[in-house]
Order: C-alpha cells, then sequence, then structure tokens
C-alpha cells in the first residue's frame, strides 16, 4: 500500500486535500489527530499533550490504513508535532524524531500558504505560515523526502494532487 502525508502550515487546506483525495481514489485517509485532542481538551498544550498527539496520529493512522484501497492519505505527519514542539517548547522528544526517520511515505505533499487564513480557535500563528512553510522544505529535503509543493486554489491544489499521485501510482 503507498502512503501519501500531507503537511505544512496551519489553514494551507490539508484536511480538505486529504478528503478529496481519499474520495477520488476510493479509498481512506488518516484525519489530523491534534484536532480531535485539542477540540476535546482546549486550545491549550504542553509538550506531554503533543506526545499523546503523536502517538494517536500514528494509531488513527494505522486504523485508517486498515481500511485503506491501494493508497492512504494521512493529514498530516509527525513532521508537524516536530516542527510545533521545537517552536512551542525548544527541542522534540527524541523517539518523536525517531519515528519521523523510520515512518515511511510514498509522497509527502507540502501545501503552500497562499490561501487566506482562515482563523479558528486552534490555530495560532497567521503571520508565522511562511516562516514555517521554509521550515516545512528545510525539514523534508534534510529527510531526503519524495516530496512536492502543491499551491492554488483548492481545486487547483487538487488537480496538481492528483497528477502526482497518479504518476506513483504507475511505479
Amino acid at each position: 500500500m503507498l502512503r501519501v502525508a500531507l503537511t505544512g502550515p496551519e489553514s494551507t487546506g490539508k484536511t480538505t486535500l486529504s478528503r478529496h483525495l481519499a474520495e477520488h481514489y476510493h479509498t481512506t485517509w488518516a484525519p489530523e489527530y491534534a484536532r480531535k485532542y485539542l477540540e476535546e481538551r482546549g486550545p491549550h498544550y504542553t509538550l506531554d499533550d503533543l506526545e499523546a498527539i503523536a502517538h494517536g496520529q500514528l494509531a488513527t493512522e494505522e486504523v485508517a490504513a486498515a481500511g485503506a484501497s491501494r493508497i492512504l492519505f494521512c493529514d498530516t505527519d509527525l513532521l508537524v508535532i516536530k516542527v510545533w514542539a521545537e517552536h512551542a517548547f525548544g527541542h522534540c522528544p527524541e523517539w518523536i524524531k525517531d519515528e519521523i526517520q523510520q515512518r515511511h511515505y510514498d509522497l509527502v505533499l507540502l501545501l503552500n500558504v497562499d490561501l487566506p487564513w482562515e482563523a479558528d480557535p486552534l490555530r495560532e500563528h497567521p503571520h508565522l505560515r511562511h516562516h514555517f512553510f521554509a521550515v516545512y522544505q528545510q525539514e523534508l529535503r534534510q529527510l531526503h523526502a519524495h516530496f512536492a509543493e502543491v499551491s492554488g486554489t483548492p481545486e487547483q491544489r487538487l488537480e496538481q494532487a492528483c497528477r502526482l499521485v497518479d504518476e506513483l501510482l504507475k511505479v
């Protein structure tokens, strides 16, 4: 089974694109566990919360993988947890960094910040999106990840992502 992760700064359409890709390819997707976790507990979090979110994200991904057909789309990945941990707390737990190194995605879609910011009680940094986009680019390059940047309107993003996934499915 192929795995495609969607990553990037807040309010870039990861959830919408994940859902649409899963519908298009008639498969499952793993929603962002952090949203569920923080909706239940409130928007303030600790490093321990980020670790719990990381465990929850991995479990959510595995549940979705069990029902996937040929390909699984993951609305976020542990790289997001790493970036937030380092930003908010100055470091990331080693086990998360190790898991990022070991976890394989056949493709990572890095969503650009060219969509308008949508306010949400769980979103924190509307003015740091360009900064975080650059951080994700750097992290993905350091990981030697197979990644592509996706930008434009939601429709253009879906079209770009489908082209990339179709190429992946040909291999």
